[in-house]
């Protein structure tokens, strides 16, 4: 898959927001960066595949202008069970990024991570990225519960304007470790643009 970095920027947003809230982007996060997901010009126009329509209205985000990485929480963890979830409008357009993403822990995952309903930050709005904005989701891959299984792969969909629709194709997330060991307790956040907001629902867990 042709990938590319947009870490250049990274710092000055990752500084920011540790100064803002308690937590924050890791320095790993702040290394790597998102990164174009199937090799699509950085540059594609959003297309609206949630049935978005009207003059001036804003985009779903779609994988055609957002880069994505995934990072350990905290960085130095020997095990991959809190992850960061980012994304970056690399687009020279505002998207909207709607309600939660739609991850699926390994090629044979049977359903979507379910959603921690308390973390939406502004119900029923979305996430508008301005181009270069970031948007984070915290995953928590396992929580002590049954059925641990070994996950190879993160897809992540993203969800339309109306409830139930799509926006674009999945997305695969560049793995983290080279196995994550999930089980029937992964659960994940809604968008926000706070890193520290979203990881609050996970890492007590």
């Amino acid at each position: 898959m042709n990938v590319k970095s947009f870490g250049g920027r990274r710092v000055a947003v990752a500084t920011g927001l540790v100064l803002a809230l308690g937590w924050g982007v890791s320095a790993q996060a702040s290394d790597i960066g998102p990164r174009t997901a199937g090799g699509k010009p950085v540059d594609a126009v959003a297309h609206r595949s949630d049935g978005a329509a009207g003059k001036g209205a804003v985009a779903a985000c779609s994988q055609d202008v957002l880069g994505v990485s995934a990072v350990k929480e905290p960085a130095d963890s020997k095990e991959a069970r809190h992850l960061l979830l980012i994304v970056q409008n690399a687009g020279d357009k505002k998207c909207n990024l709607y309600r939660h993403p739609l991850v699926r822990l390994g090629a044979d995952a049977r359903t979507t991570v379910p959603v921690i309903k308390e973390s939406d930050p502004t119900p029923g709005a979305p996430v508008t990225l301005a181009p270069g904005e970031e948007a984070y989701a915290a995953l928590l891959v396992s929580g002590g519960a049954r059925d641990e299984y070994e996950a190879k792969s993160i897809t992540l969909g993203l969800q339309g304007r109306k409830p139930g629709s799509s926006a674009g194709r999945p997305m695969d997330v560049p793995m983290p470790a080279p196995t994550l060991y999930a089980d029937d307790g992964q659960l994940v956040t809604y968008w926000t643009t706070a890193s520290g907001f979203a990881l609050d629902f996970i890492m007590s867990k």
